[in-house]
Protein backbone atom coordinates (compact mmCIF):
# COMPACT_ATOMS: atom_id res chain seq x y z
CA UNK A 1 0.00 0.00 0.00
CA UNK A 2 2.41 2.16 1.18
CA UNK A 3 4.41 1.19 -2.26
CA UNK A 4 1.42 2.35 -3.91
CA UNK A 5 1.08 6.16 -2.39
CA UNK A 6 4.82 6.60 -3.07
CA UNK A 7 4.30 5.65 -7.03
CA UNK A 8 1.40 7.98 -7.20
CA UNK A 9 2.85 10.50 -5.75
CA UNK A 10 5.77 10.38 -7.75
CA UNK A 11 3.71 9.91 -10.84
CA UNK A 12 1.77 13.12 -10.26
CA UNK A 13 5.22 15.39 -9.55
CA UNK A 14 6.83 13.72 -12.53
CA UNK A 15 4.04 14.74 -14.73
CA UNK A 16 3.51 18.47 -13.10
CA UNK A 17 7.05 18.89 -13.56
CA UNK A 18 7.08 17.36 -17.04
CA UNK A 19 4.22 19.69 -18.06
CA UNK A 20 5.51 23.01 -16.83
CA UNK A 21 9.04 22.01 -18.70
CA UNK A 22 7.54 21.26 -21.64
CA UNK A 23 5.41 24.76 -21.27
CA UNK A 24 8.74 26.24 -21.24
CA UNK A 25 10.18 24.84 -23.95
CA UNK A 26 7.26 25.23 -26.33
CA UNK A 27 6.99 29.30 -25.28
CA UNK A 28 11.24 29.35 -26.66
CA UNK A 29 10.29 27.32 -29.42
CA UNK A 30 7.38 30.05 -30.30
CA UNK A 31 10.21 32.60 -30.49
CA UNK A 32 9.93 34.53 -33.65
CA UNK A 33 6.21 34.58 -33.70
CA UNK A 34 6.70 37.51 -31.72
CA UNK A 35 9.95 38.90 -31.57
CA UNK A 36 10.32 37.92 -35.77
CA UNK A 37 7.78 40.93 -36.40
CA UNK A 38 10.50 43.76 -35.24
CA UNK A 39 13.59 41.47 -37.11
CA UNK A 40 11.63 41.26 -40.26
CA UNK A 41 11.29 45.25 -40.41
CA UNK A 42 14.93 45.34 -39.11
CA UNK A 43 16.61 43.27 -41.89
CA UNK A 44 13.28 44.12 -44.64
CA UNK A 45 12.56 40.74 -45.06
CA UNK A 46 9.80 39.34 -47.82
CA UNK A 47 7.03 37.40 -46.73
CA UNK A 48 9.09 33.95 -47.85
CA UNK A 49 11.80 34.81 -45.53
CA UNK A 50 9.86 35.92 -42.62
CA UNK A 51 8.08 32.51 -42.87
CA UNK A 52 11.63 30.71 -42.98
CA UNK A 53 12.49 32.80 -40.10
CA UNK A 54 10.01 31.61 -38.25
CA UNK A 55 10.03 27.87 -39.06
CA UNK A 56 13.49 27.36 -38.88
CA UNK A 57 13.54 25.99 -35.16
CA UNK A 58 10.31 24.11 -35.78
CA UNK A 59 12.46 22.17 -38.31
CA UNK A 60 15.44 20.67 -35.95
CA UNK A 61 12.60 20.71 -33.08
CA UNK A 62 10.75 18.54 -35.70
CA UNK A 63 13.63 15.97 -36.71
CA UNK A 64 15.11 15.04 -33.46
CA UNK A 65 11.70 13.81 -32.64
CA UNK A 66 12.42 10.20 -33.26
CA UNK A 67 15.96 10.18 -31.75
CA UNK A 68 14.41 11.63 -29.21
CA UNK A 69 11.72 9.58 -28.80
CA UNK A 70 14.04 6.28 -28.80
CA UNK A 71 16.48 7.33 -26.54
CA UNK A 72 13.53 8.21 -24.25
CA UNK A 73 12.53 4.23 -24.59
CA UNK A 74 16.46 3.59 -24.27
CA UNK A 75 17.56 5.78 -20.83
CA UNK A 76 14.49 7.19 -19.51
CA UNK A 77 12.94 10.71 -19.80
CA UNK A 78 14.47 11.98 -16.69
CA UNK A 79 18.20 12.37 -18.11
CA UNK A 80 16.96 13.09 -22.14
CA UNK A 81 14.65 15.93 -20.66
CA UNK A 82 17.52 17.37 -18.32
CA UNK A 83 19.91 17.22 -20.77
CA UNK A 84 17.50 18.81 -23.53
CA UNK A 85 17.29 22.19 -22.11
CA UNK A 86 20.65 22.15 -20.82
CA UNK A 87 21.67 22.62 -24.48
CA UNK A 88 19.43 24.97 -25.32
CA UNK A 89 20.39 27.62 -22.65
CA UNK A 90 23.20 29.31 -24.37
CA UNK A 91 21.37 29.00 -27.84
CA UNK A 92 18.57 31.01 -26.17
CA UNK A 93 21.07 33.67 -24.94
CA UNK A 94 22.82 34.17 -28.15
CA UNK A 95 19.59 34.98 -30.30
CA UNK A 96 19.95 38.71 -28.36
CA UNK A 97 23.54 38.76 -29.94
CA UNK A 98 21.97 38.28 -33.66
CA UNK A 99 22.44 41.00 -36.20
CA UNK A 100 22.44 39.34 -40.02
CA UNK A 101 19.73 37.50 -41.86
CA UNK A 102 21.89 34.04 -41.49
CA UNK A 103 22.95 34.43 -37.65
CA UNK A 104 19.19 34.04 -36.91
CA UNK A 105 18.37 31.05 -38.97
CA UNK A 106 21.65 29.31 -37.42
CA UNK A 107 20.53 30.38 -34.04
CA UNK A 108 17.01 29.29 -34.34
CA UNK A 109 18.09 25.62 -35.66
CA UNK A 110 19.79 25.24 -32.24
CA UNK A 111 17.22 26.87 -30.34
CA UNK A 112 14.64 24.67 -32.13
CA UNK A 113 16.03 21.59 -30.53
CA UNK A 114 13.43 22.57 -27.64
CA UNK A 115 10.30 21.41 -29.42
CA UNK A 116 11.96 18.61 -29.83
CA UNK A 117 10.69 17.67 -25.40
CA UNK A 118 7.45 16.68 -26.90
CA UNK A 119 9.03 13.28 -27.74
CA UNK A 120 10.69 13.15 -24.82
CA UNK A 121 7.95 13.55 -22.13
CA UNK A 122 4.77 11.96 -23.65
CA UNK A 123 6.66 7.94 -23.32
CA UNK A 124 7.75 9.65 -20.03
CA UNK A 125 4.52 10.42 -18.16
CA UNK A 126 2.38 7.94 -19.88
CA UNK A 127 4.35 5.05 -18.35
CA UNK A 128 3.55 6.44 -14.50
CA UNK A 129 -0.21 5.84 -15.42
CA UNK A 130 -2.39 2.62 -15.97
CA UNK A 131 -3.52 2.83 -19.93
CA UNK A 132 -6.96 3.76 -19.04
CA UNK A 133 -5.44 6.88 -17.63
CA UNK A 134 -2.86 7.63 -20.39
CA UNK A 135 -4.52 9.32 -22.21
CA UNK A 136 -5.73 11.74 -19.56
CA UNK A 137 -1.81 12.16 -18.39
CA UNK A 138 -0.32 12.49 -22.02
CA UNK A 139 -3.42 15.43 -22.57
CA UNK A 140 -2.22 17.18 -19.38
CA UNK A 141 1.48 17.09 -20.79
CA UNK A 142 0.25 17.76 -23.76
CA UNK A 143 -0.82 21.09 -22.63
CA UNK A 144 2.13 22.66 -22.31
CA UNK A 145 1.49 23.29 -26.08
CA UNK A 146 -0.12 26.67 -23.85
CA UNK A 147 3.54 28.21 -23.64
CA UNK A 148 2.76 29.46 -27.30
CA UNK A 149 0.10 31.48 -25.97
CA UNK A 150 2.04 32.43 -22.78
CA UNK A 151 4.69 33.68 -25.27
CA UNK A 152 2.40 35.88 -26.53
CA UNK A 153 1.97 37.24 -22.68
CA UNK A 154 5.72 37.70 -21.69
CA UNK A 155 7.09 38.84 -25.41
CA UNK A 156 5.43 41.71 -26.67
CA UNK A 157 5.64 43.30 -22.96
CA UNK A 158 9.27 42.77 -22.95
CA UNK A 159 9.86 44.06 -26.84
CA UNK A 160 7.95 47.05 -25.99
CA UNK A 161 9.46 48.12 -22.51
CA UNK A 162 13.62 47.04 -23.18
CA UNK A 163 13.35 46.04 -27.44
CA UNK A 164 13.05 42.39 -29.00
CA UNK A 165 17.20 41.57 -27.48
CA UNK A 166 15.78 41.48 -24.46
CA UNK A 167 13.12 38.26 -24.79
CA UNK A 168 16.10 36.11 -25.39
CA UNK A 169 18.04 36.27 -22.77
CA UNK A 170 15.04 36.41 -20.07
CA UNK A 171 14.09 33.29 -21.81
CA UNK A 172 16.91 31.77 -21.32
CA UNK A 173 16.84 32.59 -17.17
CA UNK A 174 13.40 31.21 -17.25
CA UNK A 175 14.81 28.33 -18.81
CA UNK A 176 17.79 27.59 -17.01
CA UNK A 177 15.52 28.22 -13.61
CA UNK A 178 12.75 25.09 -15.07
CA UNK A 179 15.71 23.01 -15.71
CA UNK A 180 16.45 23.06 -11.95
CA UNK A 181 12.92 22.61 -10.87
CA UNK A 182 12.72 19.88 -13.21
CA UNK A 183 16.05 17.93 -12.17
CA UNK A 184 14.61 18.10 -8.42
CA UNK A 185 11.09 16.77 -8.36
CA UNK A 186 11.40 14.34 -11.50
CA UNK A 187 11.91 10.67 -10.91
CA UNK A 188 13.47 7.66 -13.13
CA UNK A 189 11.93 4.17 -12.71
CA UNK A 190 14.07 1.86 -14.51
CA UNK A 191 11.23 -0.78 -15.78
CA UNK A 192 9.89 2.26 -18.04
CA UNK A 193 12.91 1.10 -20.15
CA UNK A 194 12.80 -0.65 -23.29
CA UNK A 195 14.92 -4.00 -23.32
CA UNK A 196 18.20 -3.21 -24.38
CA UNK A 197 18.14 -5.84 -26.90
CA UNK A 198 16.14 -4.07 -29.17
CA UNK A 199 17.75 -2.10 -32.08
CA UNK A 200 17.50 1.18 -33.49
CA UNK A 201 16.56 -0.72 -36.71
CA UNK A 202 14.32 -2.67 -34.53
CA UNK A 203 12.32 0.07 -33.20
CA UNK A 204 12.17 2.28 -36.60
CA UNK A 205 10.27 -0.82 -38.57
CA UNK A 206 7.83 1.11 -37.37
CA UNK A 207 7.77 3.31 -39.93
CA UNK A 208 6.80 0.49 -42.38
CA UNK A 209 3.05 0.24 -40.64
CA UNK A 210 0.53 2.32 -42.73
CA UNK A 211 -1.44 3.14 -39.91
CA UNK A 212 1.52 4.89 -37.74
CA UNK A 213 1.38 6.91 -41.71
CA UNK A 214 -2.32 7.51 -41.12
CA UNK A 215 -1.39 9.25 -37.88
CA UNK A 216 1.01 11.04 -38.94
CA UNK A 217 -1.18 12.79 -41.35
CA UNK A 218 -3.51 13.52 -38.78
CA UNK A 219 -0.94 15.15 -36.34
CA UNK A 220 0.37 17.07 -39.23
CA UNK A 221 -2.79 18.97 -39.05
CA UNK A 222 -4.26 19.39 -35.69
CA UNK A 223 -0.45 19.95 -34.22
CA UNK A 224 1.55 20.80 -37.53
CA UNK A 225 -1.22 23.35 -38.44
CA UNK A 226 -1.62 24.86 -34.67
CA UNK A 227 2.28 25.50 -34.93
CA UNK A 228 2.04 26.97 -38.05
CA UNK A 229 -1.01 29.08 -37.68
CA UNK A 230 0.44 30.15 -33.23
CA UNK A 231 3.40 31.55 -34.91
CA UNK A 232 1.74 33.49 -37.93
CA UNK A 233 -1.38 35.06 -36.00
CA UNK A 234 0.48 37.96 -34.39
CA UNK A 235 1.65 39.34 -37.82
CA UNK A 236 -1.46 38.38 -39.78
CA UNK A 237 -2.99 40.34 -36.90
CA UNK A 238 -1.16 43.41 -37.43
CA UNK A 239 -1.24 43.48 -41.22
CA UNK A 240 -5.22 42.23 -41.68
CA UNK A 241 -6.89 44.31 -38.80
CA UNK A 242 -4.40 47.53 -38.56
CA UNK A 243 -3.88 46.21 -34.73
CA UNK A 244 -0.72 47.15 -32.63
CA UNK A 245 1.44 44.06 -31.39
CA UNK A 246 0.35 43.62 -28.15
CA UNK A 247 -2.96 43.77 -28.91
CA UNK A 248 -2.34 41.55 -31.81
CA UNK A 249 -0.71 38.77 -29.51
CA UNK A 250 -3.87 38.95 -27.17
CA UNK A 251 -6.52 38.35 -29.62
CA UNK A 252 -3.56 35.50 -31.20
CA UNK A 253 -3.70 33.80 -27.90
CA UNK A 254 -7.37 33.64 -28.45
CA UNK A 255 -6.30 30.80 -30.48
CA UNK A 256 -3.06 29.13 -28.42
CA UNK A 257 -4.20 28.92 -25.38
CA UNK A 258 -7.34 26.98 -25.76
CA UNK A 259 -4.96 25.02 -28.33
CA UNK A 260 -2.74 24.11 -25.54
CA UNK A 261 -4.95 24.02 -22.42
CA UNK A 262 -7.72 22.07 -23.70
CA UNK A 263 -5.51 19.47 -24.29
CA UNK A 264 -5.85 17.60 -21.07
CA UNK A 265 -9.47 17.89 -21.66
CA UNK A 266 -8.84 16.16 -25.15
CA UNK A 267 -7.18 13.09 -23.58
CA UNK A 268 -10.32 12.68 -20.86
CA UNK A 269 -12.40 12.54 -23.85
CA UNK A 270 -10.47 10.14 -26.10
CA UNK A 271 -10.42 8.11 -23.34
CA UNK A 272 -13.84 8.04 -22.77
CA UNK A 273 -15.29 8.31 -26.75
CA UNK A 274 -12.13 6.85 -27.85
CA UNK A 275 -9.61 8.00 -30.52
CA UNK A 276 -11.60 7.78 -33.34
CA UNK A 277 -15.23 9.68 -32.59
CA UNK A 278 -13.09 12.34 -31.68
CA UNK A 279 -10.70 12.79 -34.06
CA UNK A 280 -13.24 12.07 -36.73
CA UNK A 281 -15.73 15.30 -35.22
CA UNK A 282 -11.94 17.26 -34.79
CA UNK A 283 -11.89 17.19 -38.54
CA UNK A 284 -15.19 17.76 -39.29
CA UNK A 285 -15.16 21.14 -37.08
CA UNK A 286 -11.91 22.25 -38.37
CA UNK A 287 -13.20 22.08 -41.93
CA UNK A 288 -15.59 24.28 -40.78
CA UNK A 289 -13.65 27.01 -39.81
CA UNK A 290 -11.17 26.78 -41.92
CA UNK A 291 -13.59 26.96 -45.13
CA UNK A 292 -14.97 30.31 -43.24
CA UNK A 293 -11.50 31.88 -42.48
CA UNK A 294 -10.64 31.45 -46.10
CA UNK A 295 -12.52 33.41 -47.75
CA UNK A 296 -10.85 37.11 -48.21
CA UNK A 297 -12.02 40.46 -48.01
CA UNK A 298 -14.53 41.21 -51.21
CA UNK A 299 -15.85 43.93 -52.56
CA UNK A 300 -17.90 43.29 -55.64
CA UNK A 301 -20.29 45.41 -57.49
CA UNK A 302 -24.01 43.91 -58.88
CA UNK A 303 -25.72 45.59 -61.47
CA UNK A 304 -29.66 46.62 -60.34
CA UNK A 305 -32.53 48.61 -61.96
CA UNK A 306 -31.28 51.23 -60.29
CA UNK A 307 -27.49 51.21 -61.02
CA UNK A 308 -24.53 49.81 -59.35
CA UNK A 309 -24.50 48.68 -55.84
CA UNK A 310 -21.34 47.46 -54.05
CA UNK A 311 -20.99 44.68 -51.30
CA UNK A 312 -18.26 43.76 -49.15
CA UNK A 313 -17.78 40.05 -47.63
CA UNK A 314 -14.97 39.31 -45.16
CA UNK A 315 -14.74 38.69 -41.44
CA UNK A 316 -14.17 41.57 -38.70
CA UNK A 317 -11.83 40.89 -36.01
CA UNK A 318 -14.64 39.96 -33.70
CA UNK A 319 -15.98 37.39 -35.69
CA UNK A 320 -12.02 36.22 -36.82
CA UNK A 321 -11.20 35.91 -33.55
CA UNK A 322 -13.94 33.95 -32.91
CA UNK A 323 -13.19 30.95 -35.23
CA UNK A 324 -9.74 31.03 -34.21
CA UNK A 325 -10.91 30.22 -31.12
CA UNK A 326 -13.04 27.37 -32.05
CA UNK A 327 -10.18 26.32 -34.21
CA UNK A 328 -7.96 25.94 -31.33
CA UNK A 329 -10.46 24.02 -29.24
CA UNK A 330 -10.56 21.48 -31.90
CA UNK A 331 -6.87 21.40 -32.51
CA UNK A 332 -6.76 21.01 -28.92
CA UNK A 333 -8.55 17.71 -28.95
CA UNK A 334 -7.01 16.36 -31.85
CA UNK A 335 -4.20 16.41 -30.65
CA UNK A 336 -4.61 14.30 -27.37
CA UNK A 337 -6.88 12.07 -29.94
CA UNK A 338 -4.01 11.21 -32.03
CA UNK A 339 -1.97 10.27 -29.29
CA UNK A 340 -4.63 7.92 -27.84
CA UNK A 341 -4.37 6.18 -31.05
CA UNK A 342 -0.67 5.38 -29.95
CA UNK A 343 -1.22 4.57 -26.76
CA UNK A 344 -3.42 2.26 -27.51
CA UNK A 345 -2.24 0.47 -30.31
CA UNK A 346 1.82 0.98 -29.59
CA UNK A 347 2.09 1.04 -26.18
CA UNK A 348 4.87 -1.40 -26.24
CA UNK A 349 6.84 1.29 -28.42
CA UNK A 350 5.32 4.84 -27.50
CA UNK A 351 8.65 6.17 -27.12
CA UNK A 352 9.35 5.54 -31.44
CA UNK A 353 6.09 6.00 -32.71
CA UNK A 354 5.40 9.42 -31.09
CA UNK A 355 8.55 10.17 -32.15
CA UNK A 356 7.64 9.40 -35.21
CA UNK A 357 4.32 10.97 -35.52
CA UNK A 358 5.86 13.89 -33.91
CA UNK A 359 8.30 14.20 -36.43
CA UNK A 360 5.54 14.46 -38.99
CA UNK A 361 3.36 17.11 -37.14
CA UNK A 362 6.43 19.49 -36.71
CA UNK A 363 7.47 19.33 -40.36
CA UNK A 364 4.22 20.30 -40.81
CA UNK A 365 4.59 23.47 -38.62
CA UNK A 366 7.87 24.29 -39.97
CA UNK A 367 6.67 23.38 -43.87
CA UNK A 368 3.50 25.42 -43.53
CA UNK A 369 4.87 28.93 -42.42
CA UNK A 370 6.95 28.90 -45.80
CA UNK A 371 4.03 27.70 -47.64
CA UNK A 372 1.87 30.83 -46.00
CA UNK A 373 4.99 33.44 -46.92
CA UNK A 374 5.41 32.03 -50.59
CA UNK A 375 1.27 32.11 -51.25
CA UNK A 376 0.87 35.91 -49.94
CA UNK A 377 3.91 37.10 -51.98
CA UNK A 378 2.53 35.03 -54.73
CA UNK A 379 -1.54 35.89 -54.60
CA UNK A 380 -1.22 39.00 -52.20
CA UNK A 381 -4.32 37.20 -50.38
CA UNK A 382 -3.37 36.57 -46.79
CA UNK A 383 -6.29 34.50 -45.85
CA UNK A 384 -4.81 32.18 -48.96
CA UNK A 385 -2.84 30.36 -45.47
CA UNK A 386 -6.28 29.17 -44.46
CA UNK A 387 -7.04 28.09 -47.89
CA UNK A 388 -3.97 25.62 -47.79
CA UNK A 389 -5.22 24.53 -44.18
CA UNK A 390 -8.41 23.78 -46.03
CA UNK A 391 -7.07 21.49 -48.84
CA UNK A 392 -5.10 19.81 -46.28
CA UNK A 393 -8.11 18.79 -43.66
CA UNK A 394 -9.51 17.45 -46.30
CA UNK A 395 -6.86 14.87 -47.49
CA UNK A 396 -7.46 13.44 -44.21
CA UNK A 397 -11.24 13.63 -43.95
CA UNK A 398 -10.89 11.47 -47.06
CA UNK A 399 -8.25 9.18 -46.08
CA UNK A 400 -10.37 8.60 -42.56
CA UNK A 401 -14.01 8.34 -43.94
CA UNK A 402 -12.05 5.46 -46.16
CA UNK A 403 -10.06 3.87 -43.83
CA UNK A 404 -11.72 3.96 -40.50
CA UNK A 405 -15.95 4.90 -40.89
CA UNK A 406 -17.50 3.21 -43.38
CA UNK A 407 -19.02 0.53 -41.04
CA UNK A 408 -18.17 1.77 -37.52
CA UNK A 409 -20.47 4.12 -35.28
CA UNK A 410 -19.26 7.45 -35.35
CA UNK A 411 -19.29 8.79 -31.51
CA UNK A 412 -19.96 5.00 -30.13
CA UNK A 413 -18.08 4.04 -26.83
CA UNK A 414 -16.99 1.07 -28.40
CA UNK A 415 -15.49 2.30 -31.57
CA UNK A 416 -11.80 0.95 -31.02
CA UNK A 417 -12.76 -2.44 -31.05
CA UNK A 418 -13.96 -2.05 -34.53
CA UNK A 419 -11.11 -2.99 -37.27
CA UNK A 420 -9.40 -0.45 -39.00
CA UNK A 421 -9.19 -0.72 -42.13
CA UNK A 422 -5.66 0.50 -43.60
Amino acid sequence: MATEIRNAKRAWSVLIVSTLSFTVCFMVWMMFGVIGIPIKKMLDLNSTQFGLLMATPVLTGSLIRVPLGIWTDRFGGRIVMATLMAITVPAIWMMGYATAYWHFLTIGLFVGLAGGSFSVGTPYVARWFPKNRQGTAMGIYGAGNSGSAVNKFIAPVLLVAFGWTMVPQVYAAIMLGTLILFWLFSYSDPSHLVPHTLTFSDQLKALKDPKVVKYCQYYSIVFGGYVALALWMVQYYVGEFGLDIRVAALLAACFSLPGGVLRAFGGVLSDKYGAHSVTWWVLWVSWICLFLLSYPQTDFSIATVNGLKTFHIGLNVYLFTALMFILGIAFAFGKASVFKYISDDYSHNIGTISGIVGLAGGLGGFVLPILFGALMDLTGIRSSAFMLMYGVVWVSLIWMYRTEVRGSEVMGKNDRSLPAHT
